[in-house]
């Protein structure tokens, strides 16, 4: 029988109810040797960190994932709600939503496909990777012992290209139609807080604004030569034919950008992606986006430059009129949190290693890895309890506020101190070793990779 910290298994029990007896058991069996684990998240790995090499009946544990009956999406409304309620008890929740490449490789992997490798390529080189894309739904909240806001994965859906539906006569479905589902989802179970969701270009698609903008606020980037209206007139009482949509043409942005009768206002950002604080100049307004064929989207337009010419002109656009461009700027730089958790996924988490074949691992094994990162800031803040998290620190090497590494450190730390973490026999040899040798021992393993 597996013991866990009190926190952590006060922690997992909100979980318990998607799951039977037994398969639950072997659920915190997986979800404490996937922190536990370094190098590889295979579920072979996993059993040997937990002491379970020579378990007779391993199968038990790969059933998790490809046979036995659970919802994701229940679990992923789960987490979500527990992160409310430990990161954001008030106030408007910041959502990012972006895609990734899981980079695999097997003739078993039915929905893999070619894309565009987004971090190895520029705009002036192409580079192609074959994996699995996977289009991920994050909170992004203020973690006290970081002193920076983290983004928190809850939702990860598999969207496969579209050669997958070709190949299976089906109407492909595109990123966008399955951000729609998403984002309306996630409305659906949170129909009393206020939704903010910030994105890259990719998602600036006025079929995805003009759904979701009801429901969410969207703010992305925006295109310079987009075709901007007024609003439409009123409607004349008696009037014949189909109501306007739209009123006059607007100039474009790009000729917003470069005439010298544009008004500028300086404002600081307080945090400019890593830059820290920086002073940038906007102009902003409201218009109506409309396109051929297309609903018109009421929108606030924002264009941003630098008066010291370090980066490009850029535009931003917000379905809620009302926002201020300044909160607009302060809410979208936060989206880089969510190409840092892709990133410490994959180095910290294993993300990428594991190696799962059939159609329903797959599909739960890379969530599962994704929405570990958020189960580690939870496990941390519930060992913590108001206290600070020890940082990992040299002579050489000053650091002042704490990292995911460390976070991962203390909750490694707080595991491997169980006395029944382990689901092995105790052999009844026991072997004394320095205190100095033990707690080399321990840091290394708590900050292995």
């Amino acid at each position: 029988m597996l013991t866990l910290p009190t926190g952590f298994a006060d922690l997992t029990a909100a979980f318990a109810a998607l799951f039977t007896k037994r398969v639950f058991q072997s659920v915190q069996v997986l979800l404490a040797g996937a922190i536990l684990a370094t190098g590889k998240r295979t579920v072979t790995s996993v059993l040997r960190v937990m002491g379970l090499a020579q378990e007779p009946h391993f199968q038990t544990y790969h059933r998790v994932l490809n046979r036995a009956k659970w919802s994701a999406l229940a679990g992923s409304r789960r987490l979500l709600l527990t992160l409310i309620d430990a990161f954001l008890p008030a106030g408007p929740l910041i959502m990012g939503l972006d895609d990734t490449i899981e980079r695999r490789r097997g003739a078993k992997i039915n929905a893999k496909g070619i894309y565009r490798d987004p971090v190895r390529s520029s705009h002036g080189h192409f580079v192609k990777a074959s994996g699995l894309r996977w289009l991920c739904l994050m909170l992004l909240a203020p973690i006290p012992w970081a002193g920076r806001v983290w983004a928190l994965p809850f939702l990860s859906v598999l969207s496969p290209s579209q050669r997958y539906y070709q190949k299976r006569c089906r109407h492909p479905k595109k990123l966008t139609d399955r951000a729609r589902q998403m984002l309306r989802l996630v409305k659906r179970w949170l129909p009393h807080r206020s939704v903010v969701v910030v994105a890259d270009s990719s998602f600036a698609a006025i079929e995805l604004l003009a759904a979701v903008g009801k429901q969410v606020c969207m703010i992305t980037r925006m295109r310079l030569d987009a075709a901007l209206y007024d609003p439409p007139s009123p409607r004349r009482l008696g009037a014949l034919g189909r109501t306007p949509r739209k009123g006059a043409r607007l100039p474009s942005l790009q000729a917003v950008l470069e005439n010298p009768a544009t008004v500028w206002q300086s404002v600081t950002i307080t945090r400019w992606y890593s830059q820290g604080a920086r002073e940038v100049n906007i102009t902003s307004g409201t218009a109506f986006w409309v396109h051929s064929g297309m609903p018109a989207v009421p929108l606030r337009w924002v264009v941003v430059r630098d008066p010291v010419q370090k980066f490009k002109p850029q535009a931003f656009l917000c379905t809620d009129e009302t926002i201020a461009p300044a909160q607009m700027l302060s809410w979208f730089v936060l989206r880089w949190q969510v190409e840092v958790t892709f990133e410490e996924a994959r180095a910290h988490l294993g993300m990428e290693t594991q190696r799962q074949w059939s159609d329903r691992a797959i599909a739960r094994t890379t969530p599962c890895v994704l929405g570990l990162y958020s189960i580690v800031a939870l496990m941390a803040r519930q060992s913590l309890d108001c206290q600070e998290l020890p940082v990992r620190s040299a002579s050489w090497y000053r650091k002042d506020l704490a990292t995911f590494s460390d976070t991962l450190a203390l909750v490694r730390r707080c595991l491997w101190s169980t006395n029944n973490l382990s689901m092995s026999h105790k052999s009844p040899d026991m072997v004394e070793i320095p205190r100095a040798l033990f707690d080399r021992l321990t840091d290394t393993l708590s900050y292995a990779a």
